[in-house]
């Protein structure tokens, strides 16, 4: 167990900081799944660019690499490219 204060707080803002990361990226796979499910262009067209950002979001705070976000963002487009 930690014995400093900072030890202690930091135990705790990583916590905090886990639990937020862990709720973002499964939130965006959640949206990048409705995202490929759907088969109307105008309803992909719409959701696009959200799912973009979140995967943005992502990569600018290190939670997914910025290439695997590259190639998701690459994939979702030919998906909706191609409805």
């Amino acid at each position: 167990m930690a014995n400093h204060k900072s030890a202690l707080k930091r135990i705790r803002s990583n916590e905090a900081k886990r639990l937020r990361n862990k709720y973002q990226h499964k939130t965006t796979r959640n949206a990048i799944k409705k995202l490929r499910e759907l088969t109307d262009k105008k309803e992909a067209d719409a959701l696009f660019p959200s799912v973009v950002s979140m995967l943005d979001k992502l990569a600018k705070k290190n939670i997914i690499h910025a290439n695997k976000a590259a190639n998701l963002k690459s994939g979702l487009a030919k998906h909706v490219a191609a409805l």
